[in-house]
């Protein structure tokens, strides 16, 4: 898999291009505050999927709590997979790239924070940003989370919840979180499927050749190795610069003025 880092600043990234388009009514962000945030919430989501094994980045992020979820979903995936694998899906030990490496779990759970919120109002909101924000710390500031540790990061994360509740609009914040969510956990399993492992992102539904948990990756020549040069190198940066980048567009006003800077 991609390293904890490199998901989280794929998901920004993704965050704030669609929060460009998004149209209002889907949730979509109309001030650079709240683009922020969506692309906040998208960043913090893109380590969701992990949270399937105690290894992870997202499973050390909130200490003990986040160590026994991390358990307890890797026992559940392991279970569905289980259950759902075709004849010639090969056993297995754990849950790791199952259930949370599919769009079902994007779907529902972004469909799933979307209901939460309109159930709940601002409380859900505070939830939902406290668990994603202190996710994107994790992953966006690995080396302040490491040496500060979890205790930290938790702070943190609840202190900046409060301060960004009030960032998405009451009337689209369901749907805007939500969203936000499903995307995050969407492109996390692009950055897996880039991996020579690859990820079953439409299983179990889609079966082919006898296997319901196939696997999309690239081909071998293509795909890169989580940890390897190229992603130290390359992609990890050049996906931060295209995050800073476009988060200076995202600014408002900010694309008026480069136009006049340029002559535009």
């Amino acid at each position: 898999m991609v390293m904890g880092p490199t998901h989280a600043v794929s998901g920004a990234l993704v965050g704030l291009l669609v929060a460009d388009v998004l149209p209002r009514e889907w949730g979509g962000p109309t001030s650079t505050a709240e683009t922020f945030a969506f692309a906040a919430v998208c960043a913090g989501s893109a380590l969701l999927p992990d949270l399937d094994t105690p290894q992870s980045t997202v499973a050390r992020s909130f200490g003990p709590v986040s160590q026994v979820a991390a358990r307890g979903i890797d026992n559940l995936s392991l279970g569905y997979y289980t259950l759902t694998k075709g004849r010639r899906d090969r056993s297995r030990r754990g849950g790791h790239r199952t259930l949370t490496h599919t769009a079902l779990f994007a779907g529902l759970l972004g469909a799933g924070v979307s209901t939460l919120v309109a159930r709940f109002d601002r409380v859900a909101v505070v939830a939902v940003l406290f668990v994603t924000l202190g996710l994107a710390l994790r992953g966006l500031a690995d080396g302040w989370a490491k040496r500060n540790g979890w205790l930290v990061v938790t702070a943190t994360s609840a202190v900046l919840s409060v301060l960004m509740w009030n960032w998405f609009p009451g009337e689209v914040g369901s749907v805007g979180l939500g969203v936000a969510v499903a995307l995050g956990c969407a492109t996390h399993c692009l950055g897996d499927a880039v991996t020579k492992e690859g990820i079953p992102f439409l299983a179990p539904f889609l079966p082919w050749r006898g296997e319901r948990w196939w696997e999309i990756k690239m081909p071998g020549f293509l795909a890169i190795r989580a940890g390897g040069a190229f992603e130290l190198a390359i992609l990890g940066p050049g996906l931060t610069i295209a995050a800073f980048a476009m988060a200076v567009w995202s600014i408002d006003g900010a694309p008026e003025l480069l136009r006049e800077a340029v002559g535009v």
